[in-house]
């Protein structure tokens, strides 16, 4: 088993999801649920995620018994020529088609037609790899189809409509959102007395179920996208739902943030995680160390949770496991961790013969966009400007972490042959007094080793400015083991035009680090 990814996402909905319809008397309101799943399928925005999670709904109304059975004309779905068009607007292929369609069958055209349009319109501009084109008159002109024809809406599409809108981005002013919310004022019946109790309620993260909630994280995770608001509606679910939660669950809730590099504002995140392992560590030993693997590219490891995986009735259930090698390679880095990032730390380890390497090979991100990569352009920069024997590529250095491109430098700044030197540094370190700098460590050392780092833009989140957590960790335990390490942003790569102008950047780089090599380089 490997650590939970992301998932190919929801089904698109039914048209009458994400709406219930209510009873005489009832109330109602969109389903949180519902609404959210929508949402994810059709890949919105995180503005309209978190909206989801942090506006409240649409205000729920009663409806009287006068209404019920009773809908207007044109208000409900007809059998024959109506569900026809019903199905043509479900299998329309652009907002021009959807117009077309509703235009030219006026006889046919149902209340609830127009709710089906608007929802299959919120499809197309989600739809993948690119959405159609969209023209702002034919928006007007469905616009001006539902704004003439919603005095014949019932209460129920009139909401589902409304709803829609919202989400769909037409503003909260403009002429078909004032005109559903005119007629929803003029359906609501006479004001009942204050209840005791508020009938408005937000749609609160604890309000929705795990399953929308994992995947809610699962979306955030697979695209990169760091939305504090929905990162923390995640952290506050899962405080608030700890003991309904079981560790399997909670790994796929944990994932986001170790992958965003994100830690919660919400303080009670770490204790209820603490807990959760406490409490579920032995009954899912493969969901434990994947949240322990969260919590490293946080730095917020729990001791009395390693003691548990790092112990050797932990490690000897785990051998005899289909996942064994997949654990023993996150309890190796784990051990690293340990080694290199807690000092205090004086509880079991992982047995030397227990331990792998941890990423024997370039990440499989990298290998699935290699042609998108800048590595081969600046191998061959490195090539010309130094030559073939004073770099190595994807080497892989003790623990098990893949370098893009290492070089040997003397003490000097004389770039060496790699050849004739150990291209290692020693694993575990040699000790350094406390509050030394990391890298000081290759001063006893006859020759130090620079790391060039490609920072692809896949690298980052989304928002391009913050590392993922596996990318921080790896740059972070490199130099915490002694290598110096040398970044190449994709920023800066990008804009370097054709060879010349690269191998320029890349003697400007390596300058300023005060490295000299031979004129043999060119």
């Amino acid at each position: 088993m490997r650590r939970p990814r992301g998932e190919p996402g929801p089904r698109a909905p039914r048209p009458t999801e994400g709406a219930t319809c209510a009873g005489p008397g009832e109330s109602w309101s969109p389903s949180p649920n519902s609404m959210l799943r929508v949402l994810l399928s059709a890949q919105t925005s995180p503005a309209r995620l978190s909206g989801l999670l942090l506006i409240p709904p649409v205000q729920p109304c009663c409806l009287g018994p006068s209404k019920w059975g009773d809908r207007p004309v044109g208000g409900g779905p007809s059998a024959g020529p109506v569900q026809g068009l019903q199905r043509l607007l479900e299998q329309a292929k652009s907002p021009g088609e959807l117009l077309r369609w509703l235009g030219q069958n006026p006889s046919k055209v149902r209340a609830h037609h127009y709710s089906v349009a608007l929802r299959r319109l919120g499809q197309l501009l989600g739809s993948r790899p690119r959405p159609p084109p969209v023209e702002q008159v034919t928006l007007q002109d469905l616009s001006q189809l539902i704004i003439r024809n919603c005095p014949s809406f019932d209460i129920h599409t009139i909401h589902v409509c409304l709803h829609l809108a919202v989400l769909l981005g037409f503003p909260s002013d403009g002429p078909l959102v004032c005109a559903l919310e005119q007629e929803r004022r003029l359906r609501l019946p006479p004001k009942p007395p204050p209840p005791l109790q508020p009938l408005l309620r937000e749609a609160r993260p604890e309000e929705l179920t795990p399953h929308v909630m994992v995947l809610l994280a699962q979306h955030l995770a697979r695209h990169r996208l760091r939305e504090p608001q929905l990162l923390e509606a995640i952290a506050h679910f899962l405080v608030v739902q700890e003991t309904q939660l079981s560790s399997k669950v909670v790994q796929k809730l944990v994932l986001p943030f170790g992958r965003l590099n994100y830690l919660p504002l919400e303080q009670q995140f770490m204790p209820c995680l603490e807990r959760i392992l406490a409490r579920e560590a032995g009954v899912a030993p493969l969901a434990t160390v994947n949240i322990l693997m969260s919590l490293c590219q946080l730095r917020c490891l729990p001791f009395r949770a390693l003691h548990f995986v790092f112990s050797p009735g932990f490690i000897n259930y785990i051998s005899g496991t289909p996942h064994a090698l997949i654990v023993r390679r996150y309890l190796s880095l784990l051990d690293t961790a340990v080694e290199l990032e807690l000092p205090g730390y004086r509880g079991p380890r992982l047995p030397r013969r227990q331990q792998v390497p941890i990423f024997p090979q370039p990440l499989i991100t990298d290998r699935a966009r290699c042609k998108y990569s800048h590595k081969d352009i600046v191998a061959e920069g490195l090539r010309q400007l130094l030559g073939e024997e004073k770099y190595r590529q994807d080497l892989t250095v003790p623990p098990g972490y893949c370098t893009d491109f290492l070089l040997c430098v003397s003490s000097s700044g004389a770039v060496l042959p790699v050849r004739t030197q150990d291209p290692f540094l020693p694993y575990p370190p040699r000790s350094c007094p406390q509050g030394q700098a990391a890298s000081s460590a290759t001063t006893r050392d006859p020759a130090q080793r620079v790391v060039l780092v490609l920072r692809e833009r896949w690298h980052f989140c989304r928002d391009g400015r913050v590392l993922l957590g596996s990318r921080a960790l790896r740059e972070r335990h490199l130099g915490l083991m002694g290598y110096q390490l040398l970044p190449l942003p994709f920023e800066e790569l990008e804009s370097q035009r054709g060879l010349p102008q690269l191998k320029s950047y890349l003697r400007q780089k390596l300058q300023a680090l005060g490295l000299r090599w031979g004129p043999e380089g060119g």
